[in-house]
């Protein structure tokens, strides 16, 4: 990462985290303003940047690149754009509690209807809506409004051989990104009328 991010990791250190601990850990300590030590994932504005830029900008881990951003409806950078692929999957946490939800997007070059699909993918994360039915007080009203303002980012480019259950490093892939990762292939494809 960059110069201004110096974090002292022990050697070996390996960051692949659950969807749950990057909401419940990381995504939800950040919209409260509360600290994450070790402090490793970074701010970064994603749009201006093309997904092959980020090395150097975000945590890597492994072959994906976490960072936080805040939330957007503009997806547009130099090159291209990022396009949601599909509906949102609820992030549970093991209570059975939704705690979040995850966005999965596809990176497109150039600009729609001349675009062409790339191999990179982003899970964007943000805060279940639902919030808590204690007593409300300004800190809590405060920390809501941020909540909704942040989101974390996983982005990786996928492989173009098979997309089979098992991603690269070992990762394993939920059915939902399993689906998400195969809409591209209908592209090519032509339905009879």
């Amino acid at each position: 990462m960059g110069d201004d991010h110096n974090i002292n990791l022990p050697p070996g250190f390996r960051f692949f985290p659950t969807d749950e601990e990057l909401v419940v850990h990381f995504l939800r300590r950040k919209a409260a303003l509360l600290p994450c030590h070790p402090d490793i994932i970074p701010d970064l504005d994603i749009y201006p940047y093309d997904p092959w830029d980020l090395d150097g900008k975000a945590l890597a881990g492994g072959n994906q690149w976490y960072f936080f951003s805040r939330r957007t409806a503009n997806r547009v950078s130099a090159n291209g754009y990022w396009k949601p692929l599909g509906i949102d999957e609820p992030i549970v946490r093991g209570d059975g509690k939704k705690v979040g939800m995850k966005k999965y997007l596809g990176f497109y070059l150039g600009e729609a209807p001349m675009d062409v699909v790339t191999n990179w993918i982003m899970h964007e994360f943000r805060l279940s809506d639902s919030g808590s039915t204690s007593k409300s007080s300004k800190r809590r009203a405060t920390s809501k409004a941020d909540a909704n303002k942040w989101v974390l980012c996983r982005v990786f480019e996928r492989n173009g051989g098979s997309q089979g259950s098992i991603g690269e490093e070992g990762t394993e892939l939920s059915c939902l990104d399993e689906v998400f990762l195969a809409l591209d292939d209908f592209d090519e494809i032509s339905l009879p009328n």
